[in-house]
């Protein structure tokens, strides 16, 4: 064989060698990045354990938030818009025929839902007064 032929031979090996270890360091750092993906986020604490022992944090002040609050945060989305049929905060005609039928039922309708609307808007960490504060905020700025 001619030494041309045994040094291309060589090369073409020794390429493939360089090759195969750049793919398994790859593989590697994929298989990382998988495993770092699927990575719990959290761990369940039950009751018994140590950590079910540590004092929760509360985001709240403990005061009631306003209905002005309460509004931006949770009721917004579908009443600036009027997603679904919802009534437009600030249209009068949207809401005349609700506000005549009284602020028992629009609280009622706001806190155990009716229609399209879901029960507590979806805020789930209101209370009825948080929500009954809101619906006459809504009130308020539509009359």
């Amino acid at each position: 064989m001619s030494l041309v032929k045994k040094r291309i031979g060589l090369l073409l090996a020794a390429s493939l060698g360089l090759l195969s270890a750049l793919a398994v360091a790859q593989s590697s750092n994929v298989s990382k990045e998988i495993e770092n993906r699927l990575a719990p986020v959290g761990k369940v604490c039950m009751a018994g354990d140590d950590c079910a022992a540590a004092p929760v944090a509360s985001a709240s002040s403990g005061e009631p938030r306003s209905g002005e609050e309460i509004y931006g945060s949770a009721c917004a989305t579908c009443h600036d818009a009027g997603v679904s049929g919802a009534p437009m905060l600030g249209s009068v005609d949207d809401w005349a025929s609700r506000i005549e039928k009284g602020s028992e039922t629009l609280y009622d309708h706001a806190i155990n839902g009716f229609n399209a609307m879901p029960a507590m808007g979806l805020c789930s960490d209101c209370s009825d007064e948080e929500i009954q504060a809101t619906v006459d905020y809504m009130v308020e700025e539509s009359s």
